[in-house]
Parts: C-alpha cells; sequence; structure tokens
C-alpha cells in the first residue's frame, strides 16, 4: 500500500506544465492563509478527499449552464483532462499551504486571467467568469466536494468542524472574487437550494465522464473508476435527479470499503517533499505534524 501511495502522489506533488514551482519549504516562519491547525491544513493534504471532492465539485459545475459553457469552451479540458485537474489541485495546495505572499500572487493571477473569460451559454444568457454568484458557485462546490469526501472517505468530521472549514474557506474565497461564500453547512444548504432551480442536465456532463474514465488520471484503473462513482456517490441526491445520473453510477459497498481504506491509508503516509508536509517544515513543525 506504502508503495501505492508513494506513486500515487508522486503523480500530483510536482507542478503541472504552465505552471511556476512554488517552494513550499520557505521562506521559514512565513505564515499562510490557513493556520496549522486549521481544518483546511488537515483535509486538503489527502488526495482520496482532493481527487474524489474535485470531480464531485466539477459534476455540480457543469450542472450550472453558465459555469460549464465557460468551462468548455474555455479552457484545456477537453483537450487535456489530467494536465488542468493537475493545475486545479496544485492551486488548491497553493492558496492553503504556500507562504501567503505565494498565494495571493497567485490567486490574483487567476483573477485577471478571468477577466478574459466571457460569452453567451447556447441559449444565449452572457456570462463572465469573474461574475460574483458564478465564483460562489464554484468556490461552494468545491468546498462541498473536498469536506464531504474527507467526512465520507477518510475521517468524519463533526458539524462544527465543517462548519469552521466552510468558514476558513469563505475568507479565502473572497480574494478570488466569491464574496458571498458560504461560512457554514446551514448557509452551503441555502445556497444549494437557491441555486438548483438554476442547474440543468446536460450532454456535457456525460461527456465529461468519458473524458476522465479514458484519462489517464492515476497509477491503476480500478480505483480510478472507483473514485469516480465515488465522487458521483457524494454528489447531492437532488442534483443527481437534475443530472440524470441514474443507477447505473450506483455504489456497492465493496466499493466504498475499497475507497475508504486508500483514504484512511493516505491520512497516514508522509511523504515529506509533499506541500502539506513542506509547509510544515517552513514552519518548523514535524512532518508528520498533519499525519498524527
Amino acid at each position: 500500500m506504502a508503495r501505492n501511495l508513494d506513486r500515487l502522489l508522486r503523480d500530483y506533488i510536482a507542478p503541472p506544465p504552465g505552471m511556476r514551482p512554488v517552494d513550499f519549504a520557505a521562506p521559514a516562519g512565513a505564515p499562510a492563509l490557513f493556520a496549522p491547525d486549521s481544518v483546511s491544513w488537515r483535509v486538503m493534504k489527502n488526495p482520496v478527499a482532493l481527487i474524489v471532492g474535485g470531480i464531485a465539485a466539477v459534476i455540480l459545475e457543469l450542472a450550472e449552464p453558465r459555469v460549464r459553457t465557460g468551462v468548455w469552451e474555455h479552457t484545456s479540458f477537453r483537450r487535456d483532462p489530467v494536465t488542468r485537474m493537475r493545475r486545479t489541485g496544485y492551486a488548491a495546495w497553493v492558496t492553503v499551504y504556500a507562504p501567503e505572499e505565494t498565494a495571493r500572487a497567485m490567486i490574483a493571477g487567476v483573477v485577471r486571467a478571468h477577466e478574459r473569460v466571457e460569452g453567451r451559454t447556447p441559449a444565449g444568457v452572457p456570462y463572465r467568469a469573474n461574475e460574483p454568484e458564478l465564483l460562489t458557485w464554484v468556490h461552494a462546490t468545491a468546498a462541498f466536494g473536498f469536506v464531504e469526501a474527507y467526512t465520507r472517505f477518510v475521517r468524519p468530521l463533526a458539524a462544527d468542524e465543517i462548519d469552521r472549514f466552510c468558514a476558513e474557506g469563505a475568507s479565502v474565497g473572497a480574494l478570488y472574487g466569491a464574496d458571498r461564500s458560504p461560512r457554514s453547512t446551514a448557509d452551503l444548504d441555502a445556497l444549494f437550494e437557491a441555486m438548483a432551480p438554476k442547474l440543468e442536465r446536460s450532454d456535457i456532463v456525460l461527456e465529461f465522464f468519458d473524458i476522465i474514465r479514458a484519462a489517464h488520471l492515476l497509477p491503476w484503473r480500478r480505483l480510478q473508476r472507483l473514485m469516480i462513482r465515488a465522487a458521483v456517490e457524494i454528489t447531492p441526491p437532488w442534483a443527481r435527479e437534475i443530472l440524470g445520473l441514474g443507477p447505473e453510477y450506483g455504489f456497492k459497498p465493496s466499493y466504498e470499503s475499497l475507497v475508504r481504506a486508500t483514504g484512511a491509508a493516505s491520512e497516514r503516509f508522509v511523504l515529506e517533499d509533499a506541500p502539506p508536509a513542506q509547509a510544515c517544515k517552513r514552519l518548523s513543525l514535524p512532518p508528520n505534524y498533519l499525519y498524527r
């Protein structure tokens, strides 16, 4: 298991093409946007939470027609899904673990890039990537996906811990322009209720599944397929109904056991040159600080 986890992590700790490498271990003592004792530092270190939660977030994002059109027409996802997903994951690690100055600079670059993204949906509805409502939806779906995947497949979090995770992320989400990000589970539920009438079924969601099934995301194809199913499993039932994700995406108890075993093992496995451990080193904490 340790060798497999090492392969899984090493595929994702290096900066993907097009992203500048970040030294998470320097300068010594530099604080991050999130504190080491934050719930975010615990959740975001786990690759199972990141992968399963990230896929679940994309499922929900693609249900919103303006977000869906922007992603499909203005990103490289269809051409190179692996690099796109690695870029998103690495950006999340920079946001959480990098020195604050580095994280703020990267976020500012993302905001500038979003300023150039605009257009109309096939139904003629205009959109802008930097529109606060859309940024809030993207941020909220990511927060939901990561914390839900961690709680389901890694370690259960108490209600107050989930609220803390939301509040921590909302403060930083505002830097991206998501100025109404949920600060609690209650806020998240209220946002889902408000956004549900704006979501719709689309063949693009089914195309997304075809793309990520075929992509070389993980070293083991069976685990990759199970993580995709796990992402559908944690997608809220009302959203699955809107998107038409029926019994064919079912999640058997044996599937859950394997994903949970991988998540639990990842929670104990320390890769000292990965960003979470390197950030601990920068702040004079032991490399296994987040894994005890």
